[in-house]
C-alpha cells in the first residue's frame, strides 16, 4: 500500500452519508447523486485502502471494523471542516458562545443588548449548558467555563472569581420575629436551593456554602429546591426563603436592593471562578476579541458598583 495514501474528501463525504444511513440510497438523496456513484465512491476507497468498507447481513448494511474506524475518523475531520468554512464565511457577522445556565440567564444575557448596540453587526448565540462542550465540534467561539477550586482548564483565562453567600429579600431581613444576623439563625427559614449537575458531578448550593464555611446543616424550616437557579432568585426576592446569593450572577439584583446578602462579607466563600476559553481557530478574530473586550468590561463594572455600595454602606453607618 502506498505510505502517502490521501483519500479524495468527496470519497469520503459519500462513505459518511452511507455509513450514517447504513444505505447507499438514502446516502445518495442527501448527496443529491445516485445510487450507483455512492456504490462506485465505496469501491474506490475499499480499493485504495485494500479492506470492505460494509457487508450485508439479511439485506441490511452493516459496517466492518475498518468502515467503523474510517467513520468515525472521517465523522470528526469532515466537521471540523465544515465548521471552519462556516466560521470564515461568517467572519466578522456571528459568534457562538457558551456558559452555565445561571450565569447565562442572570448575568450574560441581560447585558449582552449592550453588545449589539456597540457592535451592530455581529450575530450572537449562547448556548446554556452545565456541560463543558467541545467548543470545536459543537461550533462554537467562546467558553466562559465555571472552574472549581484546585481545576486548571487548558487555555483558560480568568474571567472573575466566583463567591457564594446567602440571600434573602429586604423584608426578610427586617422581620425582627426571625431575626437573620449569624448562620445559626437559619434554623428559621426556609431554605431555597438550586440542584443541577455540573460536569457529571450533583450540585447543591447550600451543600457548597456549608462545606465551604466547615458549617454543619442542622434543622430548617423546610427546603425548596429547584432545577433553575433564576426561579431560586425569583422565590428569593418574593420572600419565600434564602438562598444562595453568587457573585458575579447578583451583582445588579444587590446593587439595587432587591436581595440582601445579610450575614456580611465574613461569610462569604470563594469557589474558584469562571475562565474565558477561546477556540482555538477563533483565537484571533476580530469579533472574539470585542466580546472578550466587552466581557472584562463588564466584570470591571461590576467591581466597580460593588466598591461604591460597600463605600455607600460604610458612610450611612457611621453617619
Amino acid at each position: 500500500m502506498d505510505r502517502n495514501l490521501r483519500l479524495s474528501l468527496d470519497l469520503l463525504r459519500g462513505f459518511r452519508a452511507a455509513a450514517r444511513h447504513l444505505s447507499f440510497t438514502r446516502a445518495a438523496r442527501e448527496l443529491f447523486v445516485t445510487q450507483s456513484a455512492i456504490s462506485r465512491e465505496i469501491k474506490k476507497i475499499e480499493a485504495q485502502i485494500g479492506q470492505p468498507l460494509f457487508h450485508r447481513v439479511n439485506r441490511a448494511l452493516q459496517l466492518t471494523h475498518a468502515g467503523e474506524e474510517l467513520y468515525r475518523a472521517a465523522d470528526e475531520a469532515l466537521a471540523l471542516i465544515d465548521a471552519a468554512t462556516v466560521r470564515l464565511a461568517g467572519a466578522g457577522r456571528s459568534l457562538g458562545v457558551t456558559t452555565t445556565t445561571a450565569l447565562a440567564s442572570l448575568w450574560l444575557v441581560p447585558r449582552l443588548p449592550q453588545f449589539t448596540r456597540r457592535h451592530p453587526g455581529i450575530d450572537v448565540r449562547i448556548a446554556a449548558t452545565n456541560d463543558m462542550f467541545n467548543l470545536e465540534r459543537e461550533h462554537l467561539d467562546i467558553a466562559i467555563r465555571y472552574v472549581p477550586p484546585g481545576w486548571d482548564i487548558p487555555s483558560g483565562v480568568r474571567l472573575v472569581d466566583y463567591e457564594i453567600f446567602p440571600v434573602c429579600s429586604p423584608a426578610l431581613a427586617r422581620d425582627k420575629t426571625r431575626p437573620l444576623r449569624t448562620p445559626a439563625d437559619l434554623a428559621g427559614h426556609v431554605l431555597l436551593d438550586f440542584e443541577a449537575v455540573l460536569y457529571g458531578r450533583s450540585w447543591y448550593d447550600w451543600e457548597q456554602w456549608f462545606d465551604a464555611m466547615k458549617l454543619r446543616k442542622g434543622t430548617r424550616a423546610g427546603t425548596l429546591r429547584f432545577s433553575h437557579y433564576d426561579q431560586v432568585i425569583q422565590a428569593a426576592m418574593e420572600g419565600s426563603g434564602v438562598a444562595i446569593g453568587k457573585r458575579p450572577h447578583l451583582t445588579r439584583h444587590l446593587r439595587d436592593g432587591v436581595l440582601f446578602a445579610p450575614f456580611g462579607r465574613e461569610w462569604v466563600a470563594g469557589l474558584g471562578g469562571f475562565d474565558i476559553v477561546v477556540a482555538e481557530s477563533m483565537a484571533r478574530r476580530d469579533t472574539v476579541d470585542a466580546f472578550v473586550a466587552w466581557l472584562r468590561n463588564e466584570v470591571r463594572r461590576d467591581e466597580e458598583l460593588r466598591l461604591e455600595s460597600t463605600r455607600t454602606v460604610t458612610r450611612s453607618r457611621k453617619q
